[in-house]
């Protein structure tokens, strides 16, 4: 058994229930913190919605700098056209960051000398510049074609087609677009895929009239059988590491990329109490070690589960019209996702056609020479990105069972200390100091004696 408690930014509130499930089923704890993009300086956000051969990918802009600046070139399997082509709001990408972030759980250990008093429970799931392109004769010259030319939005849209790179290269640049000069090389492998090109700049007319202080994300529609996401384009000007959050919708089960491994990242461990101060730094040291364990060639899961449900619950899951919104297509009026769900109830059985897989993704060049290919694949597991804070009982314990439990909390203390210093590569002398100092007044002398059987006074 354990008690929990929940925080948010308004509620402070203590609330004691029974768990009798085991570990691997449904958690009966609440999030006291989340490990969302804002935790990277810089962080490219995408959510893809697939079903089948369709597929809309939503492109968030963490472009910084003067919007007249900004070029963005994303190759696409097929010519768009207009109505392929529209802009959504940030919130949509700011609520699936939410909902699906790596979270921080806290719990309080009853007092052991307490009767207890058998509850039955029913058993869960398991958790499873100008935009003139001069005349025809040029491209031609250039082995560029404008298939499509329109206007969405803030944004000014050309859609073409190369014969070689380099032709390509030149366009861009004498139309005004600022990209950086050695893009030819990888603008190549698109070219001979007979990809295209989606091309957007800013209207700074129609910017300045539309009100809006950040650029917003431009979603595309498509049919293909490719499912894969271009990003050796944004290694052109990169010069160091560069984190990806993709976020994938699909009526099924958990995506997973097929050209690199996809693991999962290290999840369901207890963490010492001074973490919930620090859980920022040690999230971005956790993953900076698993990443590196992994040599760099791999995509972590940090979260795959049913929009219809949540546990613990990070952010609400998204409504019908949000998920619409995100790109979703394959909601009906009679999707069972209309059907609210209270964020503390999980059902036996989903309640959403929507699974959600979060993968994070930290490339650099020479570690991705490719881009990403993903496939669906029918598995429903849940799982989550997930830290567990264990409060020890701070109250009398004048009972057999109290004493037993007393003598546990040293060997349970060093064995947070030990894990947390596996995951973030953090001192372990740091580690067991600062310990001490976070369990407070009335748990001093078991830290005491702790300390002296570690030979630390």
């Amino acid at each position: 058994m354990k008690f929990f408690r929940i925080l948010t930014p308004l509620l402070l509130a203590i609330v004691a229930v029974f768990c009798f499930a085991p570990a691997a089923w449904a958690f009966c704890g609440f999030y006291v913190a989340k490990a969302d993009t804002k935790l990277y300086n810089k962080a490219s956000q995408v959510v893809i919605a697939r079903d089948g051969d369709r597929t809309v990918l939503t492109m968030a802009n963490d472009f910084q700098g003067e919007v007249k600046d900004f070029a963005m070139v994303v190759p696409v399997p097929t010519v768009l056209q207009k109505e392929q082509v529209s802009v959504t709001e940030p919130k949509i990408i700011e609520r699936l960051d939410a909902f699906s972030a790596p979270r921080l759980v806290e719990y309080f250990d009853p007092d052991p000398c307490a009767p207890v008093y058998p509850q039955k429970l029913s058993a869960a799931p398991a958790p499873a510049a100008r935009m003139e392109a001069g005349n025809a004769r040029d491209d031609a010259s250039l082995g560029v074609t404008v298939e499509a030319r329109f206007n969405v939005g803030e944004y000014d849209i050309v859609i073409l087609s190369a014969k070689e790179s380099g032709g390509l290269e030149t366009w861009l640049q004498r139309s005004g677009y600022k990209i950086p000069r050695g893009a030819k090389q990888l603008l190549k492998p698109y070219i001979r895929s007979s990809m295209k090109f989606f091309v957007a700049k800013v209207n700074l007319n129609k910017f300045e009239k539309s009100g809006y202080q950040f650029l917003r994300p431009l979603q595309i529609s498509y049919q293909s059988p490719k499912f894969m996401l271009p990003i050796r384009l944004g290694m052109i000007n990169a010069t160091t590491e560069q984190d990806l959050i993709v976020y994938i919708l699909s009526p099924q089960g958990q995506a997973e990329i097929t050209n690199y491994r996809t693991v999962k990242i290290p999840s369901d461990t207890n963490v010492p109490l001074f973490v919930k101060d620090e859980f920022g730094d040690f999230y971005k040291s956790m993953f900076q070690t698993a990443y590196t364990k992994e040599n760099k060639k791999v995509g972590f899961l940090e979260y795959a589960w049913n929009m219809g449900s949540c546990d613990p619950c990070s952010a609400e899951p998204l409504t019908p019209d949000e998920l619409k919104q995100a790109g979703v297509f394959w909601l009906d009026n009679n999707s069972p996702s209309d059907v609210p769900v209270s964020p503390r109830f999980r059902p036996p059985f989903p309640r959403s056609d929507v699974f959600i897989s979060r993968l994070h993704v930290r490339y650099t060049r020479d570690k991705f020479p490719e881009d990403l290919i993903f496939q669906q694949t029918a598995n429903s597991e849940f799982f989550q990105g997930r830290y567990v804070l264990q409060h020890p009982f701070q109250g009398e314990l004048k009972c057999q069972a109290g004493r037993e439990y007393k003598r546990s909390l040293p060997k349970r203390f060093e064995q947070e200390a030990q894990t947390l210093a596996k995951l973030t590569n953090w001192k372990i002398q740091d580690i067991r100091n600062k310990m001490k100092l976070s369990v407070g007044n009335l748990t001093y002398s078991w830290w005491e004696n702790l300390f002296s059987w570690l030979g630390l006074y």
